[in-house]
């Protein structure tokens, strides 16, 4: 019992000196994301890509782990930051380069509704249900699937509503639903 309440002690309380080594883990680790940032620009936290929603989720879990557990150390945790920004650096060039590998790393968007039809066999394919798909509707307001053009599964996991604006007949530009799976 005695054990047993010291780790419960020690899981609540830290001792007092550990409290300056996380503030100035916290502002080194926060300066180099920060930095990093900089040099890699915006892009870093984009979610245009599955590949690039991936690299927010193991900064943001090794910003907390190095601040919250000093393991990894602070400068083991920069520079597993800097690796992971140039990681990101070099998959960008290099996807920007060579279409096999952009395929092969980025997902195609899907086409789930073609106007006011709901295409089953894509909803299937990319595993949302029509429960999905209508919440994804009313989020977007629509309030009758007539108002719909064209619903798209995007790269990202994301769902774009495209609707019919009052009083406008514009045609779906082949522009906007480039690359999209039908």
């Amino acid at each position: 019992m005695g054990s047993q309440a010291n780790s419960v002690a020690d899981w609540i309380l830290m001792p007092w000196s550990t409290i300056p080594l996380i503030i100035i883990t916290t502002v080194g680790v926060y300066s180099a994301i920060i930095l990093l940032t900089r040099l890699n620009g915006l892009r870093s936290f984009s979610k245009m890509s599955g590949f690039d929603f991936a690299m927010t989720v193991a900064i943001g879990s090794l910003f907390a782990t190095t601040i919250a557990t000093g393991t990894p150390g602070m400068f083991q945790g920069i520079t597993a930051l800097a690796t992971i920004f140039a990681c990101q650096r070099i998959v960008a060039f290099l996807r920007s380069r060579d279409e096999d590998l952009r395929r092969l790393i980025d997902n195609e968007p899907v086409l789930l509704m073609d106007g006011a039809t709901v295409l089953e066999e894509n909803l299937s394919r990319v595993r949302v249900t029509r429960k999905d798909l209508y919440g994804k509707l009313r989020e977007a307001n629509v309030v009758n699937v007539k108002q719909v053009r064209a619903v798209v599964f995007e790269s990202t996991g994301d769902i774009s509503v495209l609707c019919n604006l009052p009083n406008a007949d514009d045609e779906l530009s082949e522009e906007v639903m480039a690359g999209v799976l039908r």
